[in-house]
This record gives structure tokens, C-alpha cells and sequence, in this order.
């Protein structure tokens, strides 16, 4: 599946690449921006690390704001940031609000009409970008070690994929997930239209409160939430939960630090780009 390079940008010693492709998920062409730090100059294969972004983002967001390319310069990772929802399928009521269609896919495959046609980012990120990239770039990237994060939503999207797939990959972090999306208003409302509201059994596959509960070994979990986020004292995101969750549940490697006094933003996720790549070269340097 061939990508067509947007851009070309010169990044801290390295390339950042704007990309677009063809997507047989999605059926729409997706946008996603690379960054492959200097030491791919010497032949040797880097590690990836995937970024998800939150509501209402596109690959750009973090690429501009959120800093993680010095860290991963220096520590020779690339860096994935993919779309956060299908562009353009042109479906009834897909631009109506901010939180739920275009630019909130949640990263998951929908199973109701009509967005199970398109959005199923969930296949998207798990298995068609990276096969899509490793393929095009394989001599720059090595497949066999990803970790992933996110922010918000993809925050979320970095937790339950992460719990899903274990073994897909070595590390996970999450800038104030939505950690309990069946409990809180804007997963009620993403998952009653991708899924409909007839078996909520199924939103716990998708939710990483409840998915944490069967998780064996070490969660290798890094996540920060700003205790001056009104999302966070709205009851959209819920941390609360899930620290519960994986307590009960015996499992040891969460690490949930509350920043005192910073809100949702992107300072927040700027303030501790460096401790999220860190996290991450810690498993994928290992």
C-alpha cells in the first residue's frame, strides 16, 4: 500500500514525514505524520512509538504542539502520529458535533450502520497502518518493537488496544485517558452510536476499566491527568476507576501520577512529553 509523501521537514536531526494513503479499513485515504529520528542514517532499524490523538485532532496537533520529537531524537525512535477518524466517507450527521463522527472515531471498530462501513479504526491502527508502514519503511523500522500512547480519547484508544493485544506492544502510556468510557457522557455517546445500546456487554470490550481486570503480568502503564482539567473534574475521564480497577484486580505496573494544576491542553502534554518517551525507550531499549 504505497504512501504519498506530503511533505518532507527537517526535525531535530531527523525527517518529519506527512503522509497519506489509501485505506482498505477505512475506505478513505488517511493522513499520518512520521518522524524518523537521525540515527536511521546509520542503516539500524528503530523502534516506533505510536501516538493517539484525542477529540476533534488530526495528525497535526501533536506533531506541532506536543514536543515528543527531541526526546525521541535523542533516544533514536520514531514516532506515529495516524488520523483520529475516517476523512470524508460523507455520512448523515458525521460533522454535526465535535464529540462523535469526524474526528472522534474512538478507536474502535463500529458494528452499527452506517459507520461500521467506515469507521474501524480499531483495524486501522491495530493492524493496516502498521502493516502499511513496516512495509514501506522497513528498512528504517523494526516491527518487533512498538509501544504506544495517547491522549484524551487517544489516551483511551492507547490503554484498550494495548490491553487487547498483549504482546503487540512492549509499553503503554496515556495523557488524561477517558479510562472508563462505558461510565462517563462522551463514551455513552460514542459507543451507543458505534455499537448501539442494546448490549452493553460488548462496550466493555472497549473500555479499559473493565479490561484491566483480566490483565496478567506487569502493565508497564505510565499515565498522567491534570488535576486543573475540567474534563477531569467533569467525570469524563474517570483515572479514579481504573486505579481501582487494577488494584483489585492485583496487577502491578501502573504508574498514575496527578499534576497539580494542569488542564487538558497541550502544555500538559508538552510538560511531559520527555517522561512519556522515557517510559517508552525503557521497554523499547531494553
Amino acid at each position: 500500500m504505497a504512501f504519498e509523501t506530503k511533505a518532507t521537514i527537517a526535525n531535530f536531526g531527523g525527517k518529519l514525514l506527512k503522509l497519506q494513503h489509501q485505506s482498505t479499513s477505512t475506505g478513505t485515504p488517511m493522513d499520518v505524520n512520521l518522524f524518523l529520528p537521525p540515527s536511521v542514517s546509520s542503516g539500524s532499524k528503530v523502534p516506533v512509538l505510536i501516538y493517539l490523538s484525542g477529540l476533534t485532532c488530526t495528525p497535526q496537533n501533536c506533531t506541532e504542539k506536543g514536543f515528543f520529537q527531541a526526546a525521541a531524537a535523542r533516544r533514536g525512535i520514531a514516532l506515529v502520529w495516524p488520523d483520529t477518524s475516517p476523512r470524508g466517507a460523507n455520512l448523515a450527521g458525521e460533522t454535526e458535533s465535535w464529540d462523535f463522527g469526524a474526528g472522534a472515531g474512538f478507536y474502535v471498530d463500529a458494528t452499527r450502520e452506517p459507520w461500521s462501513a467506515h469507521y474501524k479504526m480499531e483495524t486501522y491502527i491495530t493492524t493496516e497502518l502498521p502493516g502499511a508502514l513496516f512495509a514501506a519503511f522497513g528498512e528504517q523500522l523494526d516491527a518487533s518493537r512498538v509501544s504506544i500512547t495517547g491522549h484524551s480519547m487517544g489516551g483511551h484508544g492507547a490503554l484498550t488496544l494495548y490491553l487487547k493485544n498483549p504482546g503487540k506492544y512492549r509499553s503503554v502510556s496515556a495523557f488524561a485517558p477517558i479510562a472508563n468510557p462505558s461510565q462517563c457522557p462522551w463514551g455513552i455517546k460514542a459507543f451507543t452510536g458505534y455499537f448501539g445500546d442494546a448490549d452493553k456487554e460488548a462496550w466493555k470490550k472497549h473500555d479499559a476499566t473493565e479490561l484491566v481486570k483480566t490483565w496478567k503480568g506487569d502493565l508497564k502503564a505510565l499515565v498522567d491527568v491534570g488535576t486543573g482539567d475540567n474534563f477531569y473534574k467533569a467525570g469524563q475521564l474517570l483515572p479514579e476507576n481504573f486505579e481501582r480497577a487494577v488494584k483489585e484486580a492485583g496487577v502491578e505496573g501502573l504508574e498514575l501520577r496527578y499534576q497539580p494544576d494542569y488542564d487538558h491542553s497541550y502544555f500538559f502534554m508538552s510538560s511531559f512529553a520527555e517522561d512519556h518517551v522515557a517510559h517508552a525507550a525503557k521497554y523499547l531499549l531494553a
